[in-house]
């Protein structure tokens, strides 16, 4: 096997590989808990869509609407349009599970309605991370390929993009957490068993978030040790 493709499976195998199995446990555990509370009901007649209405309100955020989009888990706040989406089970549904997921999504609203930093620095650095992650993996290989260390070191500089994007997003979901479980306390919502719910259910989301930056590094530094790599022997 070629020197380069043994040190590509190397690295993947010792850096990468741990990291999505690791990301692919918190997938399914957000999946498992989604799935339990979505079998507890709420006490109060209440589902998805009522309870981002009622977070919204409370955070005295307005011209925000609340729409279901179809799939599983599909749930995310617009900002571009002002616009709530709800997946199919938790826009209607009456449970914790849904409770808790909308009551997340809201905080992303309230989030830009007071301004909140880092959500301000997600929001920008969008652009140039997409175009970053394209370009990253080709001006590496190129760079491998013809011996020209700077083209493969700026592959690795967009790509570090997606690390700061990974980096800058965990505050951000932690915040909105922080928040929806905040007003669904203190507004009375949910009792504390169903809070407790809502908290594991939040929980498990969040830890994605934190899988996902693990991958990011993860990839980062084979990157870096392929490209070293490389150099030391050129």
């Amino acid at each position: 096997m070629p020197f380069g493709y043994y040190y590509i499976d190397i690295y993947y195998i010792i850096l990468v590989v741990p990291a999505l199995i690791i990301s692919l446990i918190c997938q399914v555990r957000v999946k498992s808990t989604f799935r339990k509370y979505s079998q507890t009901p709420v006490r109060r007649a209440m589902d998805g869509a009522s309870a981002a209405e009622r977070v919204l309100r409370y955070n005295n955020v307005y011209g925000v609407r609340v729409e279901r989009v179809a799939g599983e888990l599909t749930d995310h706040f617009d900002p571009r349009t002002n616009v709530i989406r709800l997946s199919d089970g938790v826009y209607s549904a009456p449970t914790v599970a849904a409770v808790g997921v909308a009551a997340h999504e809201a905080g992303h609203a309230a989030q830009y309605s007071s301004g909140y930093f880092p959500i301000k620095v997600r929001a920008a650095i969008i652009p140039i991370t997409q175009i970053g992650s394209s370009l990253a993996i080709p001006l590496v290989i190129l760079g491998l390929i013809f011996s020209f260390p700077a083209l493969a070191t700026a592959g690795i500089l967009c790509f570090s993009l997606s690390v700061v994007f990974q980096l800058v997003t965990l505050p951000v979901e932690f915040n909105a957490s922080r928040r929806a479980m905040e007003t669904l306390r203190s507004s009375g919502m949910l009792d504390e068993e169903e809070l407790r719910g809502a908290r594991k259910m939040l929980t498990a989301a969040a830890l994605t978030y934190v899988a996902a930056l693990a991958v990011s590094l993860a990839q980062l530094l084979r990157l870096i040790a392929i490209t070293s790599n490389r150099n030391r022997r050129s």
